[in-house]
């Protein structure tokens, strides 16, 4: 049995929902790069090898009136995912060439973790102990900087601090034009970077480029690095006319054992990356005035110091995942690490406060879902929670506002990167996801409270916070007919899971007022939440295998109550164990696990028992419930085999079919971050590894 995962997707360069580029193929040479929607964000490498040019990246498209065959692809060796870096091995002709593909997105360190820039590092050696002559060509297309191939570009050149700087851009620069979900960067400016050296060239032309690299090895050069082809195009000119490139050759000269290396920095400045209630916001890394050409000095001049660090951090993950949850475990948190933060945007608000802004990815866009924060956290909470913080003042301004008409929390602030008030179900009341919503912020709260003790936010916040907890008394025990963060499923009257969360965010509010020292309201929402968990138990308790006399039918949850015969996933409780707080008997939590197990399919246990399909956050947060490792490992092994067969060739899908392992729906979702729950459980909250005060 292969051991070894085989990704849906490979996460290439992952720096926020305009800027993520994926290998959707076994091969790096078996397709097109693609941005996370599916369309094509190109980028193709050649090497050549003696003289003979082998395809290590892409693919050469074909030109209809000029046609010219594929070089070989190089076979691939190896592939290894970590949390930080993507790394393809190949071999040929007595050479072997590695690429390494790392975005440092690094918790601990929010400029570098902002910075929009990704590393591609080459490294080739000869493996037959005889010299070879080796020359390497890069290129990434104009496709990357606009939303569709019909949009006209412009380019140019610079030097700056011993670099060469290829930068593309929409013709037309009109920031913060649109928002929507299956829609991709037009504004601002995409980079290729490379340090000035006598044996690398850097230059931009047509792809036709590629056709004449792989048969001479040779490019010819007009004065600023424009190629023969491009020279004859006037400024600007349509992406799929002009089939523009940005491209590096590197002539490695004779390979020998001695391994030679090189690299290339890809970054994007978009110059505004959010509006925020009326207000355009520049990202995180450009708060103290810093440009493009000094954030791409900053990225070469700090590489290997930052590679030092990422290659501990992995490392470190991955002893720690693997110690609490097994190897497979492992893989998973490694794939899931770079989309889940990917899928967000770090800004500072007007006031200078950090904002940490998600898309609710493949769904319908929405910005700072709180229902798409919530499943989250865990990852954030282990290594930045003012992260959380960070996902949650959007929606407590919101909330605070007049244009908010409803006593529950919202379930958005926008359409990204739009974040000026609700798209939801256009603010009607029947789109709302009352209990959810006022369970999920009150819960984060209390988390990201608890995970360093600082009290400021909450009370900052805690007359929204006091009605939400009032709220979820007055309607979170037994939830009337809406929606919650499941809603792909529809209305639910009733719901079980739904009314374990308001449970918990009754208990959240009472861990709040514990710390911002209010005895008598702490004792009194503790109290509260107690008397709503054992009523709970009652309400939830499946019966109908004792009236048939069945007594091992008893013991599992109703998906709703009053539902006999139905079950589902309770994830909810996970809280009650992460918190300490103990209102859930252990063992409803014990005979929950079981029915879990028994009732697996192929590829995981169903979210309930009305379809074949389950939510992946959801299942590892159902399966930390779990007291023994061998219950937990049976249950998050069937996703991993999820991941490794699938042929839905797309960025980590949380929504799947647990019979076909085919994909629902959703991909590239920052609720991966909720695949960390088991490794938090583990550490506890409170374990952040660095409390920087911004």
């Amino acid at each position: 049995m292969n051991n070894v995962l085989r990704p849906p997707a490979v996460p290439l360069v992952t720096i926020d929902p305009y800027f993520s580029v994926w290998s959707m193929a076994d091969r790096l040479t078996d397709d097109f790069t693609r941005h996370w929607t599916g369309k094509r964000n190109a980028l193709t490498g050649i090497i050549r090898i003696d003289g003979v040019p082998w395809r290590f990246a892409g693919l050469l498209e074909p030109n209809a009136e000029n046609y010219y065959p594929e070089p070989e692809a190089m076979p691939q060796t190896g592939l290894e995912v970590t949390p930080l870096s993507s790394t393809y091995r190949f071999e040929a002709a007595g050479v072997r060439l590695e690429v390494k593909f790392t975005s440092p997105l690094l918790l601990d360190d929010l400029e570098l973790l902002s910075r929009p820039a990704s590393y591609v590092h080459f490294r080739v050696c000869s493996v037959d102990g005889r010299p070879h002559s080796v020359r390497i060509y890069f290129d990434v297309t104009g496709e990357w900087c606009v939303n569709t191939s019909d949009q006209s570009i412009v380019w140019r050149q610079e030097k700056a601090d011993g670099l060469t700087l290829l930068q593309v851009s929409h013709a037309e620069q009109n920031c913060l034009n649109a928002s929507g979900d299956d829609r991709r960067i037009d504004w601002g400016y995409f980079y290729l970077a490379a340090k000035e050296a006598a044996d690398i060239r850097t230059f931009m032309d047509t792809a036709a480029v590629r056709k004449a690299f792989a048969g001479t090895g040779e490019t010819e050069l007009k004065p600023g690095g424009i190629g023969k082809n491009l020279s004859r195009m006037p400024q600007p000119q349509p992406v799929r006319d002009s089939q523009f490139v940005m491209a590096c050759v590197w002539d490695c000269g004779e390979v020998t054992e001695a391994e030679k290396t090189n690299l290339l920095v890809l970054a994007y400045d978009d110059v505004y990356s959010i509006e925020y209630f009326g207000q355009k916001l520049e990202a995180y890394w450009k708060k103290d005035g810093q440009t493009a050409p000094a954030m791409l000095a900053d990225a070469y001049l700090e590489y290997a110091e930052i590679m030092e660090h990422c290659g501990s951090f992995d490392r470190q993950l991955r002893e720690d995942a693997a110690a609490a949850g097994g190897d497979k475990y492992a893989d998973i948190l490694a794939l899931s690490y770079r989309q889940a933060i990917a899928a967000h945007k770090l800004v500072r608000g007007p006031e200078g406060e950090l904002l940490f802004m998600s898309k609710e990815c493949f769904s319908n866009g929405c910005i700072a879902t709180v229902d798409v924060s919530y499943p989250s956290i865990p990852l954030f909470l282990l290594y930045r929670p003012e992260l959380v913080r960070g996902m949650m003042r959007p929606i407590f301004r919101y909330a605070g506002s007049e244009a908010w008409p409803f006593e529950f929390a919202p379930h958005d602030v926008g359409q990204y990167p739009l974040a000026n008030g609700q798209v939801y179900g256009g603010n009607a009341l029947d789109g709302q996801m009352p209990v959810e919503e006022c369970g999920n912020m009150l819960i984060m709260a209390a988390a990201v409270s608890l995970a360093d003790r600082n009290t400021e936010f909450v009370r900052e916040h805690q007359k929204l916070l006091d009605r939400w907890a009032g709220y979820l008394l007055q309607h979170g025990l037994d939830p009337e007919n809406q929606l919650c963060t499941d809603d792909f499923a529809g209305h639910l009257a009733r719901n079980a899971n739904l009314s374990a969360k308001a449970v918990m965010g009754v208990a959240s509010y009472s861990l709040l007022l514990g710390l911002l020292d209010e005895p008598e309201e702490t004792e009194r929402y503790r109290a509260a939440a107690k008397e709503m968990a054992a009523r709970w138990a009652e309400l939830a308790e499946e019966r109908s295998g004792v009236k048939n006399g069945d007594s091992g039918a008893r013991g599992h949850t109703v998906l709703a109550f009053g539902q006999e015969g139905t079950w589902s996933l309770k994830y909810n409780l996970i809280w009650d164990i992460l918190f300490g707080t103990r209102l859930f008997d252990e063992e409803i939590v014990r005979r929950e696990v079981a029915w879990y197990v028994s009732r697996q399919d192929r590829y995981g246990v169903a979210l309930d028992n009305r379809e074949h399909y389950t939510k992946a956050d959801w299942l590892v947060w159902a399966a930390s419930l779990a007291e023994n490792r061998d219950d937990f490992l049976r249950l998050i092994e069937p996703l991993w085999d999820f991941l490794n067969e699938t042929r839905d060739r797309v960025p980590f899908s949380d929504w799947y079919d647990t019979r076909t392992a085919r994909q629902m729906n959703f991909q590239h979702r920052s609720v991966v971050g909720g695949m960390f729950i088991k490794l938090l459980k583990e550490k506890g909250l409170g374990s952040a590894v660095s409390q920087v005060t911004q």
